[in-house]
């Protein structure tokens, strides 16, 4: 029988795919793979698009959406299995892309095409396509001397070996820690549903009463609700010292993140000054819109300026309301959630659990569906695709009765699944001997499941999260570029990747949306607009809070990457301190361990580049401001003519051209600060 990788069909098989083809299969397509790379490399094959170009991309696609399948589910079904057939693949992988990117002879045949007559004559996304090829062989070692190349390749495998092995230690220190709760009492406070889904996990470990987890909806509804202090400090400390040294005290000291962290930020400098720089940090914004990381710290640093003044009367507030009303004299990190929601009841008279009611599962999708097809004339309607588990679903995207893109829709938290919620490719438009292939995406979430034949409920901040992940599966859904390598997401530079994501969370603040994407789960009424103005007016309820704490995270990433010495006297919790001393309003216990689980940047794609979410909300936020001007002239931020503007000018274009210029052609100007502060509250009265 056919190994099911090896000619992958647009949507993958997953209900024949098996850890078993991993090895045979991936093996297969690196053998043919690094026999076309010898063809190519040959000099009777000219340096022309044809010929050498589109050849070494197909090759590269075969391989790369075979491998994509795999690494997809080793983050949604993380079973041992399939950690097994990912882990031992992983470095047969990486070496291949690693010696790919370092073979001189593709890189000067790269340069022989720019600087050949020929480039004159590509439109300008080849020329792109061209260009950040010859930037992608210089970042990946084709320069070197053939002395060094060794060394950096052996790099770039550790790298890789060291990002999974973090991820997997953050899930498997997140699966193995429980609190069971037997005494009722200790629920007070908690929203029934959160009770249900704790019972349904006791029923499931064959427990009786409750089981707590460290999955996110699990977890947070209890710092957040449970009137029980005790029992919010040990889910806290829980939480922040997973895959950490405190990870000995369940018996699994091989889960400690630590000596990762290091040994990754050593390796990354080491790359660094070997392709001449003199950090990470400057490598990692080679490609990026942002020029330098003295930049990105000044952007960083004016955005603390202004909302830090907001972000201290946010605590100040916070710390009278819980003396006054909770009798907490002294305010812990595992009170802020649950104070902030009590002030938030007190003031704007509602809870999250309230609003969560209004918010079913099918309306919440409807309601995202009927935005989409209003502002860019689509159609999305129910497909069918095999998949790896029975929550996922399938859906098709069309457009004047033709096919657009599909995506697959995984909303719900397990075990075997990494935590957070994330876009991916499944397969990238593309021109082929048939004619076009069609985009296809996976949507991850982690959400509550239903539970007890109940539909599943979301909360408006999950809602924003359904609506961020769809902005990105958009971009890569909608693009209308055939070229690979700058089709939909690929070629987007990284700090404005964010840009539609973050763009698409602003409706689920428009009354003309919510109105139509709300039921109540027990009555059916709709969301009634008293409670949607309570919510409105507590929109940007301690915006200054959140946002310092993200530009705390982005300073701690740059700077780990920039001035921070691996190995040197200076410990990451020391750094961490003093970024929090420079911007934080709220600072945790010292055994807090956030780096540990910080998987953006030491198992992810955002390693110096963190910073990418704000700078990406500048966009976003003036973007969204051409609706809300649209919304002031024609009555709806849902304008039809402004939706096919933006898809024309950023969604379909891709990475075909920078991202600036494709914010400039659909806003007419360079980006401004101002809408983002405005959306954000943060306006001096």
């Amino acid at each position: 029988m056919a190994n099911p990788l090896v000619n992958l069909p647009v949507l993958p098989p997953f209900d024949q795919l098996q850890p078993g083809d991993v090895a045979p299969g991936i093996g297969q397509l690196l053998a043919e793979a690094r026999a076309t790379l010898a063809k190519l490399e040959s000099d009777a094959i000219p340096a022309t698009w044809d010929d050498f170009v589109q050849p070494l991309i197909d090759s590269g696609e075969r391989l790369g959406r075979a491998w994509g399948v795999v690494g997809h589910l080793h983050g949604v079904m993380d079973t041992p299995p399939w950690r097994e057939a990912y882990n031992a693949m992983l470095p047969e992988v990486t070496r291949y892309w690693a010696e790919l990117g370092q073979n001189l002879k593709l890189f000067t045949k790269y340069r022989a095409l720019r600087d050949s007559a020929g480039y004159a004559s590509l439109d300008l996304v080849r020329q792109r396509i061209v260009d950040n090829a010859v930037r992608d062989f210089r970042l990946s070692g084709a320069e070197l001397p053939d002395d060094q190349k060794p060394r950096f390749q052996a790099i770039q495998e550790e790298l890789a070996a060291l990002s999974a092995r973090f991820s997997e230690n953050v899930l498997d220190a997140t699966n193995a820690w429980t609190e069971h709760v037997t005494d009722e009492a200790l629920l007070a406070g908690l929203p029934p549903d959160a009770i249900d889904a704790a019972r349904a996990a006791a029923e499931r470990a064959g427990k009786p009463g409750w089981l707590f987890t460290l999955h996110f909806p699990s977890y947070f509804p209890v710092l957040q609700y449970a009137d029980n202090r005790d029992l919010r400090a040990r889910l806290y400390r829980a939480n922040v010292t997973r895959a950490s040294e405190f990870s000995a005290e369940q018996g699994h000291p091989e889960w400690d993140n630590t000596p990762l962290i290091d040994r990754i930020l050593a390796l990354r400098a080491e790359e660094a000054n070997l392709l001449g720089y003199a950090n990470y940090a400057e490598v990692s914004l080679v490609p990026k819109m942002a020029e330098s990381p003295a930049q990105v710290l000044e952007f960083l640093r004016d955005l603390a300026r202004r909302a830090k003044p907001f972000a201290e009367r946010d605590v100040q507030e916070l710390k009278a309301f819980a003396a006054t009303e909770l009798g907490l004299s002294q305010l812990e990190s595992w009170d802020y959630a649950y104070a902030s929601e009590k002030l938030r009841q007190a003031r704007y008279a509602f809870s999250e659990h309230e609003v969560r009611q209004y918010f079913p599962e099918h309306k919440a999708l409807g309601g995202l569906f009927g935005v989409v097809e209003r502002l860019y004339g689509v159609r999305i309607q129910p497909d069918s695709a095999p998949t790896w588990h029975p929550d996922v679903r399938f859906f098709r995207i069309e457009r004047d009765g033709a096919l657009v893109g599909q995506f697959y829709l995984d909303l719900y938290a397990r075990d075997t699944k990494r935590g957070g919620a994330w876009m991916d490719e499944a397969a990238c438009r593309r021109r082929i001997a048939q004619g076009t292939q069609t985009p296809v995406a996976y949507l991850v979430c982690n959400f509550s499941a239903p539970v007890g034949g109940k539909p599943a409920t979301f909360t408006h901040d999950e809602v924003q999260t359904l609506f961020h992940e769809a902005g990105h599966g958009l971009h890569h859904l909608l693009t209308r570029v055939d070229e690979l390598p700058v089709a939909g997401i690929r070629g987007v530079e990284w700090d404005a990747v964010e840009l539609p994501s973050q763009f698409m969370e602003n409706f689920c603040w428009e009354w003309d949306v919510l109105q139509d994407m709300t039921a109540h789960a027990e009555t059916g009424a709709p969301l009634p607009r008293e409670l949607f103005d309570k919510m409105l007016a507590a929109k940007n309820f301690q915006s200054g809070m959140q946002t310092v704490r993200q530009i705390e995270f982005s300073i701690f990433d740059l700077r780990a990457h920039h001035d921070f010495q691996p190995g040197g006297d200076k410990t990451m919790q020391a750094l961490l301190s003093e970024v929090r001393a420079e911007v934080a309003v709220v600072v945790p216990p010292d055994w807090n361990r956030f780096p540990q689980s910080f998987s953006h940047i030491f198992a992810g794609g955002y390693a110096a580049g963190y910073y990418s979410y704000k700078w990406a909300e500048v966009l976003s936020a003036d973007a969204y401001a051409a609706f809300e001007e649209a919304a002031g002239e024609r009555g709806s931020t849902l304008d039809r003519q402004t939706g096919e503007r933006f898809l024309r000018e950023v969604l379909s274009v891709g990475g075909s051209r920078p991202a600036l210029t494709s914010f400039k052609a659909f806003r007419g100007r360079e980006p401004q600060v101002d809408a983002l502060l405005r959306h954000s509250g943060m306006v001096p009265a």
